[in-house]
């Protein structure tokens, strides 16, 4: 059995108005908490992507690599 504890911190800013408005509109978000929910989600995943450019000399490909094949299992 896994026990999970959850901790909800609440929290007073000042957020700008036409911002969150705007953000809200394009997100399609009903309430200032599901939108803030939205842009703290999307932040950590964001964040948590590799940069590419980092990969930049780091990867090397086989020339003779045929993904076809390898979608047919052969």
């Amino acid at each position: 059995m896994c026990m999970w504890e959850v901790f909800v911190v609440r929290t007073n800013i000042v957020i700008d108005d036409l911002m969150m408005d705007e953000a809200m509109k394009i997100s399609k978000a009903k309430t200032k908490k599901e939108m803030i929910r939205f842009a703290l989600e999307e932040y950590i995943a964001n964040h948590k992507k590799k940069n590419l450019m980092e990969l930049k000399g780091k990867v090397t490909f086989n020339e003779n690599y045929d993904y076809k094949a390898m979608r047919e299992g052969k």
